[in-house]
């Protein structure tokens, strides 16, 4: 019997545009995402940059757009927050361990915070005995140090324990430590409908 949940967060509980942000760098002058963007972007995740330098890296391949114009674009990659998610999460709440576990950034995090409220934002953190980001951890999905540190770090069962992220890399290198995994497919299947899943015992 699973006795511990981990979410991932993007496209589980917030809905996601994953192409948006290439588009309007586009709109910016921006060719291609490439290699040094996308480094960029890991070491921003781990924490190993300050958001100064992660828009100044933006900016030497986009010289000219403004910062305004680079962040607009990097935060359109945020939807909404449907109610139904949190309500079922409080539920959840109640009976499992939860914990979230996120490769996302200062400035996704602080847009979700702001956009959504400080009421809506507590009520979904509370949800959780411990919430993790990338940025914070300065390690990411899907290297296998950071499911250990959670599992080490709050004593649990791996067995005992699902991983629902849409992620297959992510989900993969859960599953090698030996934790449950639900790699849910995004458009097709939602977090609300756990309980519909036969493949690990709730």
């Amino acid at each position: 019997m699973i006795n511990t949940i981990i979410f991932d967060f993007g496209d589980i509980f917030i809905n996601l545009d994953k192409e948006a942000p290439i588009l309007e760098l586009k709109k910016l002058g921006l060719t291609q995402w490439n290699e040094d963007l996308n480094q960029l972007n890991l070491q921003f995740e781990k924490g190993q940059i300050s958001e100064e330098n992660f828009l100044a890296g933006f900016q030497k391949q986009l010289p000219n757009a403004s910062i305004e114009e680079i962040l607009y674009a990097w935060n359109s990659i945020l939807l909404d927050f449907p109610l139904r998610r949190l309500e079922f999460l409080q539920k959840l709440a109640k009976k499992y361990r939860l914990f979230l576990l996120s490769n996302t950034d200062s400035i996704h995090i602080d847009t979700f915070e702001r956009e959504n409220g400080l009421s809506f934002t507590k009520d979904f953190y509370l949800c959780f005995e411990k919430v993790y980001f990338s940025f914070e951890m300065g390690m990411r999905k899907p290297d296998a140090e950071i499911f250990e540190y959670l599992i080490q770090n709050h004593e649990l069962s791996p067995k005992r324990t699902l991983f629902v992220d849409d992620k297959k890399e992510n989900t993969d290198a859960a599953l090698a430590l030996g934790i449950q995994v639900w790699n849910l497919q995004v458009g097709q299947e939602d977090v609300v409908d756990l309980f519909q899943k036969k493949e690990f015992e709730l």
